[in-house]
């Protein structure tokens, strides 16, 4: 632990130091089909709680179209929630068909053994329940829309269950 403690020290303090002056031009000329880059990852280990889910800045919302059904829509838009009261969980509905087709962005913090990371997934609406189709790192994800308007999620992963409650961001 002392050594781990110890790394994470030099790690900061690394991240501290300045970089040389480097000599620039008087003129400053726009770049010409700039775009824009998200701005870099922290290197400080404590700026980012291990349990922090991350939705990279480029994933989109698009409001679902006029034929969509309201209990369909309803799912639209960023979710963010804890699992098991510990492990930030995030799902962005980015997309929904009027037939209940969804594309979802799913950030997770630490869980079990899963390091946080993100991933890209597609699911389908049925009743009040959206079920995304197997993530990359093995996840299978179900949420289902409460009365109140939250959504109680489930998450299997590893024969482990996790489940916790998502609001809308």
């Amino acid at each position: 632990m002392r050594n781990m403690m110890l790394g994470f020290l030099a790690l900061a303090l690394a991240a501290c130091q300045s970089a040389p002056a480097v000599p620039q031009s008087a003129t400053i000329e726009p770049a010409s089909d700039a775009v824009a880059v998200p701005p870099p990852l922290a290197l400080d280990p404590g700026a980012v709680p291990p349990d922090s889910a991350i939705v990279d800045q480029s994933v989109t919302i698009t409001p679902p179209a006029k034929g969509v059904p309201t209990k369909y829509a309803a799912f639209s838009g960023m979710w963010t929630g804890r699992l098991e009261g510990t492990s930030e969980a995030k799902v962005a509905v980015q997309t929904i068909s009027p037939n209940g087709q969804v594309t979802v962005t799913f950030a997770w913090g630490n869980l079990g053994d899963n390091n946080p990371g993100e991933a890209a997934g597609a699911g389908k609406i049925l009743g009040r329940t959206l079920k995304l189709g197997r993530l990359p790192n093995g996840a299978d994800v179900s949420l289902v829309m409460l009365p109140e308007g939250t959504l109680a999620g489930t998450v299997t992963l590893a024969d482990q269950t996790y489940t916790g409650t998502f609001t809308k961001q």
